[in-house]
């Protein structure tokens, strides 16, 4: 416990110390609105952040996708030990999960179509450089909601399968309605993959350079 609180502060008094050096370097020589959030991300390159919106995407939709099967395939098994007559017909829990990764993979898809490369951006008219820079920035946000939706969504259907697993060892009745369950758990990620698609159609990165 001490070890943890001394490495926690040792690491927060690090982090606070870089800042402050940097910070103060940048005052110190003249360079002080770079500081400034607003200049990061007018002077970071835009396919940095398409690149970041698509890979948080699909690699969050994975890591959604993969805890879900986890945590009801565990239960699966654990449950098919004894009732060996669930393991087929709670299959169906995985395939909700694995769906998680699918539309993570769509919406990574339909990103990198909006992605066009420039030879210089610096070139570009003041009204081009503005709208590549937005939609980068739109590719991002898109990339990262979908991402977290689906992460969200795949650790929601993995519980709730895991829950209708070992309802229906119990109860085969209970099969069914928990199922209901899952489905309406398993729309969240298609909600997340429907926003995705509507934002990126505001992105456009195909500018042609002066």
């Amino acid at each position: 416990m001490a070890m943890r609180y001394i490495l926690g502060y040792t690491f927060a008094w690090t982090a606070t110390a870089s800042i402050l050096t940097l910070a103060l370097y940048h005052i110190l020589t003249g360079e002080g609105e770079r500081i400034s959030i607003a200049w990061f991300l007018e002077h970071s390159s835009p396919h940095l952040w398409a690149g970041l919106g698509i890979c948080l995407s699909v690699s969050l939709s994975i890591i959604g996708a993969t805890l879900g099967i986890f945590t009801t395939g565990v239960s699966i098994m654990g449950a098919g030990v004894k009732t060996p007559r669930i393991k087929t017909k709670n299959l169906i829990s995985v395939i909700f999960c694995e769906a998680v990764a699918i539309y993570g993979l769509i919406t990574s898809i339909i990103l990198i179509g909006k992605v066009s490369s420039v030879s210089n951006i610096e070139s570009l008219s003041y009204h081009a450089k503005e709208q590549m820079i937005v939609s980068g920035h739109i590719i991002f946000g898109a990339g990262l909601a979908v991402g977290f939706v689906n992460l969200f969504c795949g650790l929601g259907v993995g519980i709730v399968g895991s829950s209708a697993a070992l309802a229906d060892a119990a109860n085969p009745a209970l099969f069914v309605k928990v199922l209901i369950i899952e489905i309406f758990g398993s729309a969240i990620g298609l909600f997340g993959l429907i926003v995705g698609i509507y934002m990126t159609s505001k992105a456009d990165m195909s500018i042609k350079s002066a």
